[in-house]
């Protein structure tokens, strides 16, 4: 595949450093290892090949195992998530599929998530589940290929 432009990123100025440090902001107050799971989990529901290669990279570098990686898909079914990943994830579902419901996100998801982040916490997984969505929407759009960016 041949990206159909150059990445948006890199054509307006100060675009990457503004997406970045919107993503280094949410690396503060939740593990790395959380943050990368909920990265893969919206990747994978929005069909963005560079981000499903990317993510598990970043996480096994983070100490994630293969075993969780590969049922971030079916984290509902597998045993491998604590009560607090299961929260994100449903959060991070909830977010990224807005026009799936007329309810998006529930209160009991919303709930679910509050009883398991402080405020802080639960601001940075909301605005980790976004900033992923906006680079998944980014790559999608033109299709940059996978290996384009190295981690």
């Amino acid at each position: 595949m041949k990206a159909r432009m150059n990445h948006p990123v890199m054509v307006v100025p100060d675009a990457m450093k503004a997406l970045q440090a919107l993503s280094e902001s949410t690396r503060k107050a939740l593990p790395e290892k959380l943050l990368e799971l909920v990265h893969l989990r919206a990747s994978q529901i929005n069909g963005c090949s560079v981000c499903v290669d990317m993510h598990p990279k970043l996480a096994r570098r983070a100490g994630e195992t293969d075993e969780r990686l590969f049922a971030v898909g079916a984290w509902r079914d597998a045993p491998y998530f604590t009560e607090a990943e299961r929260a994100a994830l449903a959060l991070t579902e909830a977010v990224t599929r807005l026009s799936d419901r007329e309810d998006p996100v529930t209160d009991a998801v919303w709930d679910d998530a509050a009883k398991h982040f402080d405020e802080q916490q639960l601001a940075s997984l909301v605005l980790g589940i976004a900033a992923i969505n906006v680079w998944n929407r980014l790559n999608v759009a033109v299709r940059q290929p996978v290996g384009a960016w190295k981690v």
